[in-house]
């Protein structure tokens, strides 16, 4: 039986999310059809960038995507908070970019004459509807699912339906939870085989950081992969051994990668310009001080994205490799984590957690029990 959308996406709960939606049929309509040839490998470009202009308009920050050929996958954090700060006038900017808006509201805008008193109750409850809506994950996923139809429909000439469904979703109520959603989002190619590294797959939140890294390099010519990236933490980690500090401190000091942690500002100042905005992936930040960013080091996702790649890339299941030490601290068992790669969908259904953090979440939304909270074994401490 389908779940209202109200006892799965609960703030109250949880900011994060992971959400998924597929292609009517999961037919290869952001791909190469089989059957009638054609190539619409464009159209995950469309997707992507999409995601990322609507992430600069709503207050929802992205962490991690993927678009594959028949589906793609999402894993965001809502903001209401930022949405709440905002001013009217903010909230109207922010709404316009995505419809015309009722005449009112352009007129406010553009600063037309005096309001009347009916007007400007009017303007008050548009605004208290449009903020609630900027930071509503069904409008957000709304506003990408219809447009691609659309662009596509017209592309090909036909109508009809192109998702299959409105979208699924994944409440993320730990840390351990956003760590597995965000390395399954960004392996997800490497696991259909589509692509034989994370750098290498395409239309994805880990090579878009890698390009960031590659860009703002001063020497652009420079190849930037997840070797690269982890043998420069290791050099730097060896350099602050010989240097009598505290850990704390040596993190405090340590350059952040550029166009990663160090964007955190962008996509988030209102735009009044026609030219539609386009958001940076949510920054990393393990020391917590951003409450939006995501809650680890940069380094040390990007190590064990490369480790769980590895594995994932054998033919047999074999933990051969050191395992990443955020997997021991976070108290998940490594080959469970690697095999969690293929069932994290299944295995857990519409909440990702610690057993005793699903039972809170179906206590707080009237829910007798949900898929997981019998999976301790995910848990379990390395």
């Amino acid at each position: 039986m389908t779940s209202p959308r109200s006892s799965i996406i609960s703030l109250e709960s949880t900011p994060w999310y992971h959400c998924v939606c597929r292609c009517v049929r999961r037919a290869f309509l952001c791909g190469k059809d089989k059957d009638s040839g054609k190539d619409f490998e464009h159209r995950r470009g469309w997707i992507a960038e999409r995601i990322m202009e609507l992430a600069a308009i709503f207050s929802i920050d992205v962490a991690a995507y993927a678009v594959l050929s028949n589906h793609y996958h999402i894993v965001m954090r809502v903001d209401e908070d930022r949405a709440l700060a905002w001013t009217d006038h903010e909230v109207f900017t922010r709404w316009v970019q995505l419809f015309k808006g009722p005449d009112v509201v352009r007129r406010y805008l553009a600063e037309d004459g005096d309001l009347s008193h009916s007007d400007q109750h009017q303007l008050a409850e548009l605004a208290g509807l449009y903020r609630s809506r900027l930071y509503d994950i069904s409008w957000f996923m709304r506003m990408l699912n219809e447009s691609i139809a659309r662009k596509a429909n017209q592309e090909e000439g036909i109508s009809g339906r192109f998702w299959e469904v409105r979208f699924k979703s994944q409440a993320l109520l730990d840390e351990k939870a956003i760590l597995a959603a965000m390395v399954y989002v960004d392996l997800n190619p490497v696991r259909a085989g589509v692509a034989k590294t994370p750098e290498e797959s395409e239309y994805t939140s880990i090579k878009e950081r890698l390009d960031a890294l590659k860009f703002s390099s001063l020497n652009e010519s420079e190849s930037i992969t997840l070797t690269s990236i982890l043998a420069s933490r290791a050099s730097a980690t060896a350099q602050r051994g010989r240097v009598n500090e505290s850990e704390n401190d040596a993190r405090l000091r340590e350059p952040q990668p550029p166009g990663i942690e160090s964007l955190s500002h962008l996509g988030r100042t209102s735009d009044t310009s026609t030219e539609k905005p386009r958001a940076t992936l949510a920054p990393f930040d393990d020391l917590t001080d951003m409450p939006f960013a995501i809650p680890f080091g940069f380094h040390e996702y990007v190590e064990l994205v490369d480790w769980t790649g590895r594995q994932l890339r054998r033919k047999k299941m074999s933990i051969r490799e050191k395992t990443p030490p955020i997997l021991s601290r976070l108290g998940v068992d490594a080959a469970v984590f690697v095999s969690s790669m293929d069932t994290l969908l299944e295995k857990f259904g519409t909440a990702v957690g610690d057993p005793e953090v699903l039972r809170m979440h179906c206590k707080l939304r009237g829910l007798r029990c949900m898929p997981g909270v019998r999976c301790d074994v995910f848990f379990d401490a390395a």
